[in-house]
Order: C-alpha cells, then sequence, then structure tokens
C-alpha cells in the first residue's frame, strides 16, 4: 500500500501517444507491483512544474485553439494533446447524432447540437471551444447513412489528460487507485513526496523527434523544442521566452541579423513572427556546411513527391525525391524553404514566402513547385560558372 500520492514528473517529452503509452504504463505498472504497491490510497498527481504554466504560443488565435495543430503544451504530454471526436449520423433525418471520443480522460466536457440531416446532404460540422474552457461544443449536422465524421481536437489540460491516464492504465493493470488524478497547480495540500523514483521514461533522441516534427509540421513538438532550449541557461523552469533567447543567440553567431527574424513562439502559429527569406537561406546554408547538423536535419525534412507535407507535391518532376524542405503555410501565407540538386548536380539552398495573396492558396502552392522544379532542371552555362 502507498500511503500517500503518486506523483508523476515530466520534463516535456512529446512523443507518448496513446497505443505507445500502453507499454510504458504496463512497465511502470510493473514497477509498482515489484515495490510492493498493490494499492493506492492517494491521488495521482501530474507534477508539470518544469515548463511555465502558459501553455499556448503568444499571438496564437483564440478561434485556433481548439484544433489539434493549436494544443497547448506541458511538461507532461499524452497523445499529442489531442483526442479524436467520432459524429456518427441517427438513424434518421432529425435525429441527434452520436458522439464517441478517444481516447478517453480527456477532461473535455462535449455540448453537441449536432443532428442528421437527410441522405445526400452535405455534412457540415462547427467546433467551438473558449481558451481556458474544457466546454467543447459540436454543432451543424451529418447526412443520414454517411460514415462518421472524424475531427481532431486539443485537450485544455495537458496535464490532467496524463495523470488520468496513468491512473486508468494502473487501475486497468489491477492496481487499486483510490485518488483521483489531479494537475500538481490544483493541490492544496503539499504532497507526501518520496525520495525515490520507481520508473523512469526518456524520450527518443532529438533526431528521431525531429522527423515527426518536421516532417509532418508537428507544431506541439516546436513548441516543446523552444520551451526544453532554456535549459541550456540552466533554468529550473523551461520558458518560452529563455528559448527565444537561445535561438537569437545562436543565430546571430550564424549570421543572422536580428532584424531578419523576429520570433515569438516556436511553430510559427503565431502572427506576431516575422523572418525574410534571407535569414532562411542563412541558416539552411550554415545546416548544410555544418558536418554534425547536416544529416540529421536532411534526414527530417520531407522530400518532394515521397513523404510529410511534400508526399503530393512535385510527382512526376525532376524535383520528386530530390527537393527537401520544409513548408508552412496559414491563412493568406504560404512559404518552403530547403535544398535541392540541380541538372548540373549543384546543391541549391531556396526559400520562396507569400504573404497577404488575394487568390486561392493552391495558386500559390502550384507557383512554388513551379520555381522549385525549374531549380531543379537549372544547369549553369560554362561561362556562368566563372
Amino acid at each position: 500500500m502507498l500511503r500517500g500520492d503518486l506523483i508523476v514528473v515530466g520534463s516535456g517529452d512529446p512523443s507518448l501517444m496513446s497505443a505507445d503509452a500502453e507499454a510504458v504504463f504496463a512497465d511502470w505498472a510493473a514497477a509498482l507491483t515489484r515495490a510492493g504497491v498493490r494499492a493506492i490510497d492517494g491521488r495521482v498527481i501530474g507534477d508539470d512544474d518544469r515548463f511555465e504554466d502558459s501553455g499556448l504560443g503568444f499571438g496564437w488565435s483564440w478561434d485556433d485553439l481548439q484544433d489539434d495543430y493549436a494544443a497547448g503544451v506541458s511538461a507532461l504530454q499524452f497523445n499529442e494533446n489531442s483526442v479524436r471526436v467520432s459524429i456518427a449520423p441517427g438513424p434518421a433525418a432529425g435525429d441527434s447524432a452520436g458522439i464517441a471520443i478517444a481516447p478517453t480522460g480527456s477532461g473535455l466536457a462535449i455540448v453537441s447540437a449536432v443532428t442528421t440531416s437527410p441522405a445526400g446532404t452535405p455534412t457540415a460540422i462547427r467546433v467551438r471551444r473558449l481558451p481556458g474552457s474544457p466546454r467543447l461544443e459540436l454543432r451543424g449536422s451529418i447526412a443520414a447513412g454517411a460514415p462518421p465524421a472524424a475531427l481532431n481536437v486539443s485537450v485544455d489540460n495537458p496535464t490532467l489528460f496524463f495523470a488520468s491516464a496513468v491512473r486508468d492504465a494502473l487501475i486497468a493493470r489491477g492496481i487499486d487507485v483510490r485518488g483521483a488524478a489531479v494537475d500538481v497547480d490544483d493541490v492544496t495540500d503539499a504532497p507526501r513526496r518520496s525520495p525515490t523514483a520507481i520508473a523512469t521514461h526518456r524520450s527518443p533522441p532529438l533526431a528521431t523527434l525531429a522527423v515527426r516534427l518536421m516532417k509532418e509540421s508537428q507544431n506541439l513538438y516546436a513548441e516543446t523544442l523552444l520551451k526544453t532550449l532554456s535549459a541550456r541557461a540552466g533554468a529550473a523552469v523551461a520558458t518560452a521566452e529563455r528559448g527565444r533567447l537561445e535561438v537569437a543567440a545562436a543565430l546571430q553567431a550564424w549570421g543572422v541579423a536580428a532584424a531578419d527574424l523576429i520570433q515569438r513562439d516556436g511553430s510559427g502559429l503565431s502572427r506576431y513572427d516575422y523572418v525574410t527569406a534571407a535569414a532562411l537561406v542563412t541558416i539552411l546554408a550554415h545546416v548544410d556546411h555544418d558536418a554534425a547538423l547536416r544529416g540529421p536535419f536532411e534526414a527530417s525534412l520531407p522530400i518532394a513527391g515521397r513523404d510529410g507535407t511534400l508526399a503530393n507535391r512535385m510527382k512526376g518532376t525532376a524535383a520528386e525525391g530530390n527537393a527537401r524542405a520544409k513548408t508552412g503555410s496559414m491563412s493568406n501565407v504560404r512559404g518552403v524553404s530547403g535544398y535541392v540538386t540541380s541538372a548540373a548536380g549543384e546543391p541549391l539552398v531556396f526559400s520562396i514566402l507569400a504573404n497577404n495573396f488575394e487568390v486561392p492558396g493552391p495558386t500559390i502552392t502550384a507557383a512554388e513547385d513551379a520555381i522549385i522544379v525549374r531549380l531543379a532542371t537549372f544547369g549553369r552555362t560554362p561561362a556562368s560558372t566563372r
């Protein structure tokens, strides 16, 4: 019997997904059992104090916050701090739609006004969750007989989500947990801390995490990395502000002028971020000339026509399998920066940025692709290489 609370302390691993957690939490349960703990008379406390309490990026739009790409970060993170909401039509038009959410323990309070519309009508579902609220509102309709619609939404409290997942896993493996799952910030009485760690889990190395971050443009990983950088300065609490200072110092040494990069978050979701194409080219060229950085960084980049955010772009062209680049997009913003080898075998660095355009986004994307393909087919004449 553990007479007290079980405390789970995190330091920011963003990669523990629901499927992976089965094995990790099973190991934790086994470690508790080996330590003679078959019951816990206290709570499962999620200790996220290694990160600052603010989990959202500076300048994020409030109406993005219910979406998984705007999930807040925490020192404890589970399933990328998001859940999948499945919406199925009722038996007949006019019936309420059925709602399911996975994994469980999100802490979200679902309020659904989604109804079943006549067969053949388009599905139209709107989602709304105000900042700092667990109330997730669903409105709209889904056609009778239509397949379920799926939405990926962020949770309000990642730390509580993690602690709930741990508690549920321990109970499922025969450990009697009598207290609730709680966020350490909501604990008013000081928990009795054990001086001995019962189990430890380490994240994959950065080179592995970077593949998910870059190829799929996973904002949560980028925000986590920014805060983790502040540990280089010996900070007891990781903050985005200290992380930005670390980035600025490194890039200044690389030759990036302070006026060419204004950073407010880690992922680029903030409208207060500004960067020049010249700054990105300087960064990419520096990485390419650094033997320690080049391999892991270039391996993380999406490959044109092959994978990641470039999987369906530039297929059947000279850029397919050749260009490696990071994309970025939001309303009226498109960017792509990376490397491509020319027809003459010359390595080229490029950065293409478009802002405040009035044409459809795919038009800009097509122009980006055309430029990259042109670089891939580019060949200097002997006179131009002198």
